[in-house]
Formats: structure tokens, sequence, C-alpha cells
């Protein structure tokens, strides 16, 4: 019997991928995909239309990907990093507080970015910006660098990231995140699943160390993403000891975002017994599908 395909990260238009949530699943439907994580930016907007175009067959595990920060495990300045959340209760007053402050978060810093880019010159304006997000959608640098492809400054999402929107250009504008602790407790308290996302994607700047994974095991942390696109093989390695010394479940996803990224829906997969060890922990809400 041939083993699930099981993609536990992607993003829909409710954040920052190029997919409606009803066209997200639809793709990973003619991809072969049995379980779908939805899994957008600070925010569950895109659930109930996920939910509706599930197709028999087919499971939906609801989440979200939380704006974090964490200590590095170094003494140094504390570095963002990704919280996937499944299952939770999105009307817990703490998680629905939590994201509608970190949506209302990246408002105002798209706004600044596009701001200080326009100061310089670049054929952009937030109202054309803000325009292209769905209702209730989470706003993103993303979204910034398709008005700059559609104003022909660069010629795709990556290349506006490579050259524009990085971290520390001199239009990046920072924005306030959770600590990574406070939103592993509310993800809990709401009946849902932590897993800390792409923690080793060293490409997208500086990461945490293993010890860090490690405590936030001890305090209610249930998984790790290993298998990403974004993770060397020495580091997939690493992950896999460390997730088994600390008893935490290891996933594996696409992180994929539609257009905006070239990574194909299931480029990455999680075990069925992975998948199972979650659902055991999650309480917020039911398992939607077969």
């Amino acid at each position: 019997m041939p083993r699930p395909r099981i993609d536990l990260h992607t993003h829909s238009t409710a954040s920052d991928g190029t997919d409606g949530p009803a066209e997200l699943v639809a793709v990973a439907a003619a991809a072969g995909v049995d379980v779908l994580a939805i899994t957008d930016h600070d925010t569950t907007a895109g659930w109930a239309a996920a939910a509706a175009a599930l197709p028999t067959g087919m499971r939906l595990v609801r989440g979200a990907e939380f704006s974090c920060v964490s200590p590095t495990g170094r003494g140094d300045r504390d570095v963002a990093v990704h919280l996937l959340g499944y299952q939770f209760d999105p009307a817990h007053p703490a998680i629905a507080a939590e994201q509608a402050r970190l949506r209302g978060e990246r408002v105002e810093r798209l706004h600044r970015m596009t701001e200080k880019m326009a100061a310089d010159g670049y054929p952009v304006d937030s109202d054309a910006v803000f325009a292209q997000l769905p209702p209730g959608a989470s706003a993103g640098r993303p979204h910034l660098a398709q008005a700059l492809v559609a104003a022909g400054v660069v010629g795709s999402v990556t290349e506006a990231f490579a050259t524009l929107l990085y971290n520390g250009s001199p239009y990046y504008v920072p924005k306030c995140d959770t600590p990574v602790r406070e939103a592993i407790a509310m993800v809990r308290a709401a009946g849902g699943v932590a897993v800390f996302a792409h923690p080793f994607a060293r490409k997208r700047g500086r990461i945490v160390e293993p010890s860090v994974i490690a405590e936030l095991a001890a305090a209610g942390l249930t998984g790790v993403e290993v298998d990403h696109p974004d993770h060397a093989p020495e580091d997939r390695e690493l992950l896999r000891a460390l997730a088994t010394e600390t008893g935490l479940v290891v996933t594996g996803s696409s992180d994929y975002h539609g257009t905006n990224k070239t990574t194909p829906i299931a480029a990455e997969t999680t075990a069925a017994e992975s998948l199972e060890r979650l659902l055991e922990e999650a309480t917020g809400v039911e398992l939607l599908g077969v």
C-alpha cells in the first residue's frame, strides 16, 4: 500500500501565497496529496474556503505560521523564527488577539517600507500594494515584491528579495514579533500543537543553536520541521538526531507559496506516524476529511 503524501506547510492568498485557499486544495489534490495543512502567516482567514473545497479522500490540517523571535543560544541579539501551530482553536482569546496584533504590525511595516521606496523614486504606493490583498489577508513583503514586479522594477519576487527587500536592506523595516515561548504556550492553551518551522534555513540569515530547540522541547514544543527545501543534508541529519534525543516529532513540508517560490507542493513530506503523533495531542479543532 503506498504511503500517504502529507504536506504540513503551505500558503495561500490569505497571506503570501499566490493560490486562493480553494485553489491551494485543488493544486494539492492534483499532486496526489492525501493530507494538506494550510498554514498562512498570522491568520486563519483561509481555513473556511479551504475546508469548503476539500475533495473526497483528502484530509485538511488547519494551522498557521506564527511570526516569532527567539534567543539564539549564543548570547547575541534575538533572531526571527517561525512557529507552525496546528489544530488550535482560532477563537481562543490569546490566539485571536495576538494574530490580530501581528497582522497590524505587518500592515504598518508594509506601509513604511513602501513609503521609503517611493521616497527614493520607486514606482510603488501603499494603496496599490494593499489593493491586491484579499479581505482578511495577512500583509507581507511578498506583496510589495509583487508590486515591484508589476512595475517592471524587478523580474521576479525572488529578485525583489535579493536586491531590495532582504533583511537589513535600506528599505527593510522590522516588526515586533511574539517571543517563541509565548507563542508555544498560546498554541498549547488553544488545544493545538507547535512545530518549529525550518530552524536551520541558513540562507535566510542567522539561526538558533540546537540547544535552543532542546529547551523549547522542554517548554512544550511538539515537533521540528526537518525536511524542508532550505535545509542542507547535514542540517537535516543534525535535526533528526536532536529530535530523537528530545522526543520531538519530525515533520517535512514544501513551504509552498505558489508562483512566489519555485518549490512545488509536496516537494517534502511528513511520515504518517509523525502526523498521528501530532494529532494525538491536538484538541482545538477536529481534523477535516476522511
